[in-house]
């Protein structure tokens, strides 16, 4: 199995969420609906009710056991400080109310153009992959356009489409570093299997259905996760170090431990320590 040394990635430093430069937007623009990763029922375009005044969340540190555990896993990755600062150039909902409408229908579009920038600048750090990265680069440059337009070239942004384009393009890249590839369960249905000794190594994981599955002390090797859906899998003591296209939200939504071995840069979530039980 071919193994690729990942080095912290500089490109991702504007893909993290600074909620002191954002408006609070993903406290008000999606609905809320009542049920284990909600306590209440929020509709779209109203806010929390713990969204205070400079924008912060009044329970932060508590969301989990407050009944919140849906907005610890939701990330923005730094799409809503761009939207409040850029877009629409530090002005905000509140003070301005008929900016909502347009603040709340980008926030999903810049959200999805700042996840594919996340893929992407791991994808430019490949070794494996090197004969691929200036597509990488056309790519992330393209993203960056779009990204950079303004509220009404957003809106209509068929999101979906650059998201495929660029969807097979990281496709190619796994397949350069997953040489030789392992098991190809693209799409598949794992949700609640023991896969202790079930060989994932190096396999093609991307869009997979790995909830609540068994992952414990596995080595995956190279796996691609893009998409991959790890809500309470359970990771202690797994090796995803090598793994490909790991997001933040994946691993807060898993359960994990001190030993859960991660790629470069990806801090353990803090509930991992606090939880026994990851």
């Amino acid at each position: 199995m071919t193994y690729r040394s990942l080095p912290l990635v500089p490109a991702r430093d504007g893909l993290s969420a600074d909620c002191s430069r954002c408006a609070g937007l993903c406290c008000v623009a999606p609905a809320f609906a009542a049920s284990a990763d909600f306590a209440i029922d929020k509709p779209a375009g109203t806010p929390c009710r713990h969204l205070q005044d400079d924008f912060r969340c009044g329970i932060h540190d508590r969301l989990r056991p407050e009944g919140f555990p849906g907005c610890t896993v939701f990330d923005c990755f730094g799409a809503g400080q761009r939207i409040t600062q850029e877009t629409f150039g530090g002005r905000s909902w509140r003070e301005s109310p008929e900016l909502a409408a347009g603040q709340f229908a980008v926030l999903p579009v810049m959200r999805q153009l700042h996840e594919i920038l996340w893929y992407l600048a791991e994808a430019a750090t490949l070794p494996a992959a090197v004969a691929l990265h200036p597509a990488v680069e056309q790519a992330r440059a393209a993203t960056e356009r779009f990204a950079g337009t303004d509220a009404e070239a957003l809106r209509d942004l068929d999101v979906g489409a650059h998201r495929a384009e660029v969807g097979a393009l990281l496709q190619q890249v796994s397949d350069a570093v997953r040489t030789p590839p392992g098991p190809d369960r693209r799409g598949a249905d794992l949700m609640g299997r023991d896969l202790r000794r079930t060989r994932l190594r190096g396999a093609s994981l991307r869009g997979a259905y790995l909830i609540g599955a068994d992952l414990r002390g596995v080595d995956l090797g190279t796996a691609d996760l893009l998409g991959a859906d790890l809500r309470a899998a359970d990771v202690r003591g797994a090796d995803l170090s090598a793994c490909l296209f790991v997001t933040r939200p994946q691993l807060v939504a898993a359960r994990g431990d001190a030993a859960t071995q991660l790629p470069p840069g990806l801090p353990h979530p803090a509930h991992w320590q606090q939880d026994p039980a990851g």
